[in-house]
């Protein structure tokens, strides 16, 4: 049971005023700091939290800054409270960091700090956030402190509130906890320890905490109930909006990984499960101008999102095979799934003997026809191992590599411009021959930064590399040196290993054997 206070008990002291001054300039130094953290977040550009379509990370730190200001504005309130024994009749505000805690600045009466709240609300004033009242049990007379009224949104002409009539501007929900408290009080001996939501003659709704104790007299009967009472309300509201973001945050957390997971399985279901090098066509491994060919993913450095990047190569009827490699536009199950929809469209097509220029005019006819357009770059090698013939097209996408006799060169591009920029677009194609121990390297345009970056227009058809495909022709001495296509692979991911990919990519390796 709690101690009992006595009516003709002397009133404790208050603590030494060096410790509070201390205290109250450790208080003050903490709120400019972060007054500092939240400017400068504000000087990052970051969006109004309150906006549609706000990041929920920014939402949340936001709301972090605000429940700590309340927590430092009343803890600076109280402080002072303590240090002047009682509240000011007139709130006074605190120095600024340079001044002495007893001093205050002549320019800024008010609130110790400007407390943060909801836009078009005024700023309460210190005074108002903490009140005390004293109810004598034997006389019914009732002292309530200034501020208290404030708290309740009345005045001294209402008049204070008695202890029966306390409890019907209580919410009804809170009643019969308020109720229980003040029982276990007055009867049992109990300290009041109880926080309840104040309905407020003008219908505003504010939350308090109240603390208080019965006071005996000589004869141990209960003679009076003092209590503090504190106005909680912005505090309350700021950490419901923390909580609100921070579970804003880990739903977006959560659906992001689901996304990721979804679109990693598709990606896997959809590119071939390569797990070595593959000899195109099969069979007769005596077979001339036969392919040795190994592909690679590369994912991005710098995001946790699966892009629309793909790969392929598969044997046709009549022993030609289909090389390809694109890129869709977006990351995530929207562009994974579009890259299955168009990897799909690209092995129809091939399979019914669509020549690369027109099966690219029919993939740009169908990206133009979705329901969520979006924009692709592909590239569609068909070639013949009887006579070592490539022909291709591409639409958007860097043209390939074909390294012979040790040199690197960019073949030069037949026309075509992105999939999805304009409907009817025309599709040219171009055939090389390639010779016994020739190298094709296919890659994505994300492969090095500075890809995803630079233009991919129609002509006329400039053996410009872009900053991946000059890396890759750099690589030209260590291709020739490798033993299959397997090994050229594994050389790239070697050399692209250091570099800060903000895009995932693909790269397919073909060598002509002998």
């Amino acid at each position: 049971m709690a101690s009992y206070l006595h009516a003709d008990r002397s009133a404790p002291q208050p603590p030494d005023r060096g410790t509070l001054d201390a205290l109250i300039t450790q208080a003050r130094t903490l709120r400019g700091r972060l007054d500092a953290v939240r400017r400068d977040a504000d000087e990052e550009g970051e969006p109004d939290p309150e906006a549609a379509g706000a990041d929920p990370r920014t939402r949340w730190r936001r709301a972090l800054c605000e429940l700590a200001v309340h927590q430092l504005d009343d803890l600076g309130s109280q402080l002072d409270q303590l240090r002047e024994g009682m509240p000011p009749d007139t709130p006074r505000a605190w120095p600024s960091a340079d001044q002495p805690p007893g001093e205050a600045a002549a320019d800024t009466p008010g609130a110790a700090y400007p407390a943060a709240r909801p836009s078009g609300e005024p700023a309460p004033s210190r005074r108002d956030r903490v009140g005390s009242a004293e109810w004598n049990l034997l006389t019914d007379e009732v002292s309530w402190s200034p501020e208290l009224y404030g708290i309740f949104g009345r005045t001294g002409r209402d008049g204070p509130l008695s202890l029966d009539e306390l409890p019907s501007w209580v919410d009804p929900e809170d009643q019969p906890a308020l109720a229980a408290a003040f029982t276990d009080c007055l009867v049992d001996g109990r300290a009041i320890d109880q926080e309840f939501r104040l309905v407020r003659p003008d219908g505003s709704v504010g939350t308090v905490h109240m603390v208080g104790e019965p006071v005996l007299d000589g004869d141990g009967s209960t003679a009076s109930m003092w209590a503090v009472v504190r106005d909680v309300s912005a505090l309350r509201r700021s950490e419901h909006t923390v909580r609100q973001t921070r579970d804003s945050l880990q739903r977006e957390r959560h659906l992001a990984r689901t996304e990721h997971k979804l679109a990693v399985e598709l990606q896997e279901a959809v590119l071939p499960p390569w797990r070595g090098s593959l000899r195109f066509p099969q069979g007769d491994e005596r077979t001339t101008g036969a392919l040795d060919l190994a592909a690679h993913y590369l994912p991005s450095a710098s995001s946790s999102l699966i892009g629309g990047d793909w790969y392929d190569a598969m044997e046709l009827p009549g022993g030609a095979t289909l090389l390809t490699a694109g890129d869709l536009t977006g990351h995530g199950v929207t562009a994974t799934s579009g890259m299955a929809m168009l990897l799909g469209a690209v092995r129809g097509m091939a399979l019914a003997g669509v020549g690369p220029g027109a099966l690219m005019g029919h993939l740009n006819q169908l990206l133009d026809s979705t329901a969520q357009p979006s924009l692709g770059s592909a590239l569609c090698c068909r070639y013949e191992p009887r006579a070592r013939t490539l022909t291709w097209a591409q639409a958007g996408h860097p043209a390939p590599l074909l390294f012979r006799g040790g040199v690197g060169s960019v073949l030069p591009r037949p026309e075509g411009v992105l999939l999805g920029v304009t409907s009817g677009a025309a599709y040219g194609q171009h055939t090389v021959e390639l010779q016994p121990g020739d190298l094709l390297v296919l890659h994505t345009d994300g492969l090095a930064p500075d890809d995803a970056l630079r233009p991919s227009g129609p002509g006329p058809r400039s053996a410009a590399p872009h900053a991946g495909g000059a890396r890759l022709l750099s690589l030209a001495d260590r291709f020739i040196a490798a033993r299959s296509a397997q090994e050229c692979v594994r050389t790239v991911a070697e050399a692209f290993a250091d570099r800060e990919r903000e895009d995932d990519a693909c790269v397919l390796v073909a060598r002509v054997t002998s």
